[in-house]
Parts: C-alpha cells; sequence; structure tokens
C-alpha cells in the first residue's frame, strides 16, 4: 500500500454519527508520525515517488482491492464506534477492542460479540460491509492483517503482534472452529456440469466466445479469473490447426513472472478446437484473447480483455442458462478441474503442474473430498460383490 494513499468514510444520517460528528468528521485520512531518519532520507522527492509506484505496482490489483476496503472498514468502525480518525499507530487496546466486537462468543443468551447493534447498521448503511452481524473468521483475519502490513510498511510499533492480540485471535478461531465455522468454497463445475453449461453455447460470437472461455480456463488447469480476463495473444503459441499452447508468466503464485517449466499449459482436444473457432471467427490477432462483444455484434477492437468480473458473471450466466443450480463462481472451474481429475485418479503431480498449486494440501482436499464416497469401505454393509452404487448413477 501506498504510504499517501487516503481512506474515506461516508458517514450516515443516523443519530449515532451525528453525536459523533464534532468527534469524527467524514473525511478519515490514514495518516503517520513521520518515519525517523534513514538513508533513503538524501533521495530525491522524484526518486522516492518512483520507488512508491514500483512498490504499489508489484502488488497485484486484486490485492490492492482488498487493502483498501480493509482499511475503509477499519476507518468506519473507528469513527462509529470510538469517534477517532484512523491514524497510525493504533494501540493494542483499540485493536483488541476490534476482536472482541467481531468475534462471537458463547454466552448465557447465546452468541455474541460486544459490536452495537446501532454501530453495526450503521457499517452496513455507509457500504463498509455488506450485511448485519459477526464476520467470517477469514475476514477478521484479513482485516488485522492488512492493519499490520499497514504498520510494517511504515516502520511502526506493530499492535497485531502484541502477545494478548495473537492470544485472544487463537481462541476465537478456536470458537469459530466449535461454532462449525470454516471456508465456504464455491461449488466445483466437474466435467459433467461443465457439458451442461457448454451446451448453452451457440454459432454466435458470444457463444463461441463463451465457449472458448470456459474450456481454456478449465481444461488448461482451472485457470483464474484473472488468468483468463489477462490472457493475451503474446504467450499463445499455435502448434497446428486447433492445438495451442499457453505461456502463463504471471499468476497469483508466481507474480514476478519468473519462466518455469510448470509455465506453459497445454490447449488441445476439445478446448483447442473452441479457441480455434473463436480466434477465427472473431478475427483475433493481438491483444486480449477474450474480449467484450459491442452491441450489433462487434468484438471489441481496442484489444482491452473482459475484467475478472465479466468472467465470472459469463460463468454464472452459462449457470443459469444451463438449469445448473448452486453456488457457482468462476473459481468454480478451477475447483472443477481438480475435482475430476482426483475422481480419475490422475496424478498430484501431473494436477498441480496444470493447476499451478503451491501447497499440496489444498490439493489434497479436493481429491480426499471426491475419494471419499468411492472409498470400498464406505459400503461394507452392503454385499461385497455389489458394485459401488455411486457407480450405477
Amino acid at each position: 500500500m501506498q504510504k499517501n494513499h487516503t481512506y474515506r468514510f461516508t458517514g450516515t444520517d443516523s443519530s449515532l454519527a451525528a453525536r459523533k460528528a464534532s468527534a469524527a468528521p467524514n473525511a478519515l485520512a490514514l495518516s503517520a508520525p513521520a518515519a525517523p531518519p534513514s538513508p533513503l532520507a538524501s533521495l530525491s522527492a522524484t526518486t522516492l515517488q518512483a520507488l512508491q509506484e514500483l512498490l504499489h505496482q508489484g502488488e497485484a490489483e486484486n490485492t490492492l482491492r482488498s487493502y483498501a476496503s480493509a482499511m475503509r472498514y477499519w476507518a468506519g468502525w473507528l469513527q462509529l464506534r470510538l469517534g477517532q480518525t484512523i491514524a497510525l499507530p493504533l494501540s493494542v487496546e483499540v485493536v483488541l477492542q476490534f476482536i472482541a466486537d467481531h468475534a462471537p462468543r458463547q454466552t448465557a443468551t447465546g452468541l455474541r460479540g460486544e459490536l452495537p447493534p446501532e454501530v453495526d447498521a450503521a457499517l452496513v448503511q455507509s457500504g463498509c460491509k455488506n450485511r448485519l452481524g459477526a464476520p467470517a473468521h477469514a475476514t477478521l483475519v484479513h482485516r488485522l492483517a492488512v492493519l499490520s502490513k499497514a504498520h510494517q510498511s511504515r516502520n511502526l510499533p506493530n499492535p497485531c503482534h502484541d502477545p494478548r492480540v495473537r492470544e485472544v485471535l487463537s481462541r476465537a478461531r478456536k470458537t469459530y472452529a466449535r461454532q462449525g465455522g470454516r471456508v465456504q468454497k464455491k461449488a466445483a463445475l466437474t466435467k459433467d456440469l461443465l457439458q451442461q453449461l457448454l451446451a448453452t453455447c451457440d454459432d454466435s460470437l458470444t457463444g463461441l466466445r463463451d465457449r472458448a472461455l470456459l474450456l481454456f480456463a478449465w481444461s488448461s488447469g482451472g485457470r483464474r479469473r484473472s488468468e483468463v480476463a489477462q490472457a493475451d495473444m503474446r504467450f499463445l503459441r499455435r502448434l497446428g490447426p486447433g492445438r495451442f499452447m499457453y505461456e502463463l508468466l504471471v499468476s497469483k503464485t508466481n507474480q514476478a513472472g519468473r519462466a518455469t517449466p510448470d509455465s506453459v499449459k497445454p490447449v488441445l482436444g476439445a478446448a483447442g478446437a473452441a479457441l480455434e473457432a473463436w480466434l477465427t471467427a472473431s478475427g483475433i490477432q493481438d491483444g486480449a484473447i477474450f474480449r467484450r462483444i459491442r452491441k450489433g455484434g462487434h468484438v471489441d477492437a481496442s484489444g482491452a480483455g473482459l475484467s475478472p468480473a465479466a468472467v465470472r458473471l459469463i460463468v454464472q450466466e452459462r449457470c443459469r442458462l444451463a438449469g445448473v443450480a448452486g453456488d457457482f463462481s468462476a473459481h468454480s472451474l478451477r475447483s472443477g478441474f481438480v475435482t475430476e481429475a482426483g475422481r480419475r485418479n490422475i496424478s498430484l503431480a501431473q494436477t498441480m503442474a496444470l493447476t499451478g498449486h503451491q501447497s499440496v494440501p489444498t490439493v489434497l482436499g479436493y481429491f480426499r473430498a471426491e475419494a471419499a464416497i468411492h472409498n470400498p469401505a464406505a459400503y461394507l454393509m452392503d454385499d461385497a460383490a455389489e458394485e459401488d452404487p455411486i457407480e450405477k448413477k
């Protein structure tokens, strides 16, 4: 995050906001005390600005958005809850109050946190949060991590490193676990479901694009929506009719753009044929591979690609057209690919070579979830000669 970044919070018309108006102005600027002298003090203002821009551009766009969202929430909470303008460093006591407000605990009257209902409502009304109630554990941890990074980047005393904060957060995690809280994963678009989506794609430009996009994302290893949106002709190599290799140099796990053997992703078979049809119909020869279709049925000629949000909407619209019910998003293509690989007993090494996963436990989670229903031990009460009931369907 940039040092001079400003986070703004718009107050509400509620009586709570009115009572705090004198102590908490609507515009909140993230400020910090002057940093101690350092060797960089002799650098020119132009050089310092260039360094700041390099740091900013080195972060993924999604990461920067999540940082800004978290800091807006901190600003809104501080104003509405404590009547304070956010200025770093924050005290340990403020961070402990934040955790107490947002981590529910079991009491004699049920689960509760310390965030007053009127503050909760004002945060929703102002747009700082989407709904009333305690956040997911991952959201709480993320907001604390962003605050910690903000202190660290400014070389300020970090309240998030205080032993009391760490201990309370550890206990809060156990409380979430006892309540059944867990990461909510998007439903997986396995091959059978993907085929239903593909059946909705006709031979119009939109249909050709969507078919190519879905198969490119799924068959090349379950590409993330940002990777699909940024797919560019510069990195696409044709091997023959309907056969391509795509070089994925920048991804979530390789933001430095290092070339590795696993950077090359195959686009073959049905995926290659769909991509060939799209490129032929669209006439795209350079720039983004997947683009907007403008009114009148014309492909966007600017060379700009779809946004990551547009990739998500395409997946969800095709699910709607196919009548596929469930909580699906662009990530469903990625989880569907890994789940299908587990179903077919593809090795971890081969699967991870295409997906780009760095974490074996993450991939194993999909493998084991799929393998559980095919485990012979699950049918010990059935006739030993009987086939797997799942396979009969």
